[in-house]
């Protein structure tokens, strides 16, 4: 069979002095999870499929590398998962880019139905692409009628691999997946690229599971070659890995994040409880006389969507408002939601923060910093960061970022974390300065497109520390597979403030008249795409709530 030729070069095993080549090791080592009170199957290291059990494996045995391409142009390794356990089958093999220390996992699978039937070795390999040298071979399985494959396979030598290499899976324990995002790609004629894979569908309620295997391409992919899939869990009780509410609590304990508010930051987080008892006030839409909420929130109206019927506001007293609107940081809580994902396999705990007001926003022109008015003023601003947790082991697997309208996740491996002496395996997360957009690092972020020069700031640094694990500070208030009672005010679906209109043109116009009228054409472009738009809702009303989070592009 011919091989394709790419430009990648390879580098010999074990010489490139680079992060993949150490494991990555969390701060402190895992806590010891309380025992389930209902016998359930939390961080017993397998979960049950319906039949197929999978243990997650994340020691791997070294194939290829390449320090080309890749993320951040340092190149890409290859592995095949090593040790395996005894009677367990490989379903495929695991990438990751070299820029990273290694930190990933696969699954493996057996059959526990009874009929030997759940998984099937594969008829035969398709050649996708082969290194220059001869030394990295991507090959993808192909199963026999009634199965799926999982995952691609990569050999240190032109021979195909044996049909014993890996399993494919029988097609109702599979459902369909998409590329997540490339470990190596060229721009060769060749085309090749390797990406990670997860399910197409992602919520609540879905039964697609991440198998951490890869899908490999090439233009000489044969047509014939196999498409691959994900895993699907066809358990009755899909939930049983879940943690119940002790180790939810306990998960919290470990891993909630210490948020830290920008220096110059006016406009600071609360609990719920505090901004309805400070004097929050309920409109309803043909009425010019509000209603005080109660401090629980027991007389917001529930459901109906957000109908623009009812909406919130601050006090109407103005020394009240301004108490109101730099919030109480001292009394702040978070709130938690805990449920499945990817068919129950890991656990999503969403970290609610709240704040009663959104300050102005600011925009950077050049060298320029121009503060806008009271453009990106509203009123109720709810926030997120979201812990993934392996229901295998209870590790900390990757963290999401809200950011305005979508987010990004991070792999655990890449977090900051506080000193172990002070926070253990908590990473931190910075809310930027009056719009409370949650990242990663400090620093400035953009909005817009850094390449004409404008965009909107969104900057963060280490001030006042939000510490979301502290006494009181943390309520779960919502986790429906353990049947937890929701607050009332969870059910309130309308804005948490007033819908603000903003006349753009007019107020860029009045704080940037110093610009170049082309300029301030392109600035009020920007701020109309960023600000215009619906209310702030609860939680509820996100879509992550039941579906997976959404993330930048």
């Amino acid at each position: 069979m011919q091989r394709s030729k790419s430009c990648l070069p390879c580098v010999p095993m074990g010489t490139a002095a680079l992060p993949i080549e150490k494991h990555f090791v969390p701060p402190v080592a895992l806590p010891s999870w309380p025992a389930s009170v209902s016998d359930g199957g939390f961080a017993k290291g397998s979960i049950d499929l319906g039949g197929l059990e999978v243990r997650q494996i994340t020691t791997f045995a070294k194939v290829w590398s390449t320090t080309q391409g890749g993320e951040d142009g340092v190149g890409a390794t290859f592995f095949k998962p090593s040790p395996v356990p005894a009677g367990f089958s490989v379903l495929g093999h695991y990438a990751q880019p070299n820029s990273r220390p290694l930190f990933g996992h696969v699954l493996v699978a057996r059959d526990t139905s009874g009929t030997g039937a759940l998984l099937a070795a594969p008829v035969d390999y398709n050649l996708v692409w082969s290194s220059p040298d001869g030394a990295g071979h991507f090959w993808l399985p192909t199963a026999p009628d009634g199965y799926k494959a999982v995952g691609a396979v990569v050999t240190a030598t032109s021979d195909k691999p044996s049909p014993d290499e890996v399993r494919c899976v029988r097609a109702d324990f599979t459902d369909a997946c998409e590329t997540e995002k490339p470990e190596l790609s060229n721009s060769d004629k060749d085309g090749f690229s390797a990406a990670t894979l997860r399910p197409a569908v992602r919520g609540i309620d879905a039964r697609g599971v991440h198998a951490g295997t890869f899908l490999a391409q090439s233009s000489v992919t044969p047509a014939n070659a196999s498409s691959l899939a994900c895993l699907k869990n066809n358990s009755a009780s899909y939930t049983s890995a879940m943690p119940d509410l002790a180790q939810v609590n306990s998960l919290l304990a470990a891993y909630a994040p210490h948020v830290y508010l920008h220096p110059n930051e006016s406009y600071f987080p609360s609990s719920a409880t505090w901004f309805f008892e400070n004097g929050a006030l309920l409109y309803q839409k043909g009425s010019q006389i509000p209603t005080p909420v109660a401090a629980d929130g027991s007389n917001l109206p529930q459901g109906g969507g957000n109908d623009g019927g009812y909406w919130l506001d601050l006090p109407a007293d103005n020394k009240q408002r301004e108490k109101v609107k730099k919030s109480d940081l001292a009394s702040a809580k978070v709130y938690v939601q805990a449920k499945p994902m990817l068919g129950g396999t890991v656990t999503d705990l969403a970290v609610w923060i709240f704040y009663p007001f959104n300050g102005p926003a600011r925009a950077k022109v050049g060298f320029l910093t121009i503060p806008l008015g009271e453009i990106g003023e509203h009123v109720g601003d709810w926030e997120h960061v979201t812990l993934r947790v392996s229901n295998f082991s209870g590790e900390l697997r990757r963290m999401y970022f809200s950011q305005h309208s979508a987010g990004t996740w991070v792999e655990a491996s890449q977090l900051e974390y506080l000193d172990a002496g002070d926070g253990g395996n908590r990473p931190v997360a910075y809310a930027s300065r009056h719009g409370h957009a949650l990242y990663p690092k400090a620093g400035l972020v953009l909005q817009g497109d850094s390449r004409l020069g404008v965009g909107i700031r969104n900057d963060t640094s280490r001030g006042s520390r939000l510490d979301t694990g502290g006494a009181g500070r943390c309520e779960v208030v919502s986790a429906e597979y353990l049947g937890v009672a929701e607050p009332a005010w969870l059910g309130f679906e309308r804005g948490w403030g007033p819908k603000e209109e903003y006349v753009i043109g007019r107020v860029i116009n009045r704080v940037a008249w110093i610009l170049p009228r082309s300029v301030r054409e392109r600035l009020a472009k920007l701020v109309e795409k960023v600000f215009v738009g619906d209310g702030p809702t609860g939680p509820k009303m996100h879509g992550n709530w039941r579906n997976d989070e959404r993330e930048a592009r």
